[in-house]
């Protein structure tokens, strides 16, 4: 069923109810005052009647016979009896009068009762005259009550079913209200594509729900479109550097087979082609380290490693791929509890992107002397590396962690620009931060921070 639908059907249920229960209250608040004002009039007769009984003056006895007739309202089918009181619990009974004993009861008890039988109504009270009790009863029919009743009921029947008529309208408007404009966003989604993922939803100043969607519509289109961008581009540089090692190791066993050469030119062309595959190699295995870390940059943890044990392991690695490394780490502010220094982790993805970061100071520098300075205190891990190379220009910076990438003074050195890209998320993936710092011909500094509560939650989450 259509969102529009059940708006409309919800109006119309929960106003068919709150009509229905105003239409309760409305016809039992009317009866009862229908109730109240008739025995107030038959209390006023039985007062009357209480004062002919027990007057001797015929003069004032005729008086009161007439204020009754003429001066009060005529009522259907009044009656009125005079019973006397024998005893405590006793009386004239009056035939004509089929009423229970408890009616009798309550009025010898409290000193008055009243009873409503088919719309005809029983009012009795006693009175005292010369030391003897009476109980004198006063009948009538409320017809006019009746016919109030039955009209009331017809009002309300009517008019509710107007209102509920009413009110499918108003529920069909309101739901129109309320859903186009989610209609609209719907309508202008479906046209967005990956080949138009430029377009945007239009936003309004308005600052309710709708707005809110429309802006993260937005958000999320400007998040895609960039993804989209940055997969490109990922595709096409990926295409390009995996094609250049192919095509040359094509071309040099092409050549060699064209016919038979000298060991020489054999061993020349087998290093050729060795160099490419290594190359190609080294290309391929960085992309699916690229990869591992997936799309959402989240991996599950599931080592526990003392971060200045893995700074030293890293440090014997760099020693290998450059013996002559003038890598120094320092242990700064070094905690008195060994378990700050433990850090809920991926070892090889950690361990390779401090390797990439390290070894791109020691590149970029010349083997020039680089700083890692370790801090830890109850809730911070920071490292810092800091080099004295050829820095960054300011405007490289914010196209650092674009794959492939690589800057005009880094482009002399060898590499595929995918060492950063892939230690950037494997940070994030370990709730981590990574900030560069840099100046051309001063340096570089990398401070790589994290949270430990942050990483552990993760770690525990995943």
């Amino acid at each position: 069923m259509q969102i529009k639908k059940k708006i409309t059907f919800t109006y119309i249920a929960l106003s068919t109810l709150s009509t229905l229960l105003l239409s309760l209250v409305v016809f039992f608040l009317f009866k009862q005052n229908n109730q109240y004002h008739f025995l107030k009039r038959l209390q006023d007769r039985a007062k009357i009647v209480a004062s002919i009984h027990y007057q001797n003056d015929p003069v004032k006895t005729r008086y009161f016979k007439e204020f009754k007739a003429n001066g009060l309202e005529e009522l259907i089918d009044e009656q009125d009896f005079v019973l006397k009181v024998n005893g405590k619990n006793t009386f004239e009974y009056n035939t004509n009068l089929n009423l229970p004993a408890d009616f009798y009861t309550k009025v010898m008890a409290v000193g008055s009762n009243w009873l409503e039988d088919d719309n005809r109504y029983f009012y009795a009270q006693t009175f005292t005259e010369s030391n003897q009790k009476y109980i004198v009863i006063i009948t009538a029919i409320d017809r006019r009550g009746n016919v109030s009743s039955t009209y009331i009921i017809q009002i309300l029947f009517f008019g509710g079913l107007a209102f509920i008529l009413l009110a499918y309208f108003l529920g069909r408007f309101l739901a129109r209200r309320v859903i186009n404009p989610v209609a609209r966003i719907t309508d202008q989604v479906k046209i967005i594509s990956a080949s138009n993922l430029h377009n945007r939803l239009p936003e309004t100043n308005s600052t309710d729900e709708i707005g809110d969607l429309t802006k993260t519509f937005n958000n999320m289109l400007d998040r895609l479109e960039t993804s989209f961008e940055i997969q490109a581009n990922f595709i096409n540089n990926a295409s390009h550097e995996l094609k250049t090692p192919v095509t040359t190791i094509i071309a040099e066993a092409e050549i060699m087979l064209l016919k038979e050469r000298n060991v020489a030119d054999y061993i020349s062309s087998l290093e050729n082609i060795h160099s490419q595959a290594s190359r190609l190699g080294d290309l391929t295995e960085s992309l699916l380290k690229l990869t591992q870390t997936g799309y959402d940059g989240k991996k599950q943890l599931l080592d526990i490693v003392r971060i200045d044990e893995l700074l030293m392991e890293v440090k014997s690695d760099i020693d290998k791929i450059y013996p002559n490394n003038r890598v120094t780490i320092k242990f700064m502010k070094f905690p008195s509890d060994p378990a700050l220094l433990e850090i809920p982790c991926n070892k090889s993805l950690l361990e390779l992107s401090l390797n990439n970061i390290i070894a791109n100071g020691v590149k970029y520098s010349d083997n020039q002397t680089v700083f890692v300075t370790l801090s830890v205190n109850n809730s911070i891990i920071k490292i810092s590396i800091t080099d004295i190379g050829i820095g960054i220009p300011a405007e490289d910076i914010p196209h650092l962690y674009e794959p492939f990438f690589r800057g005009k003074k880094a482009s002399k050195y060898n590499g595929y620009g995918l060492g950063l890209p892939l230690a950037m998320k494997i940070i994030r993936m370990h709730n981590g931060e990574l900030q560069i710092q840099s100046e051309p011909d001063k340096g570089t500094i990398v401070n790589i921070t994290f949270n430990t509560p942050n990483i552990r939650n993760s770690n525990v989450n995943s």
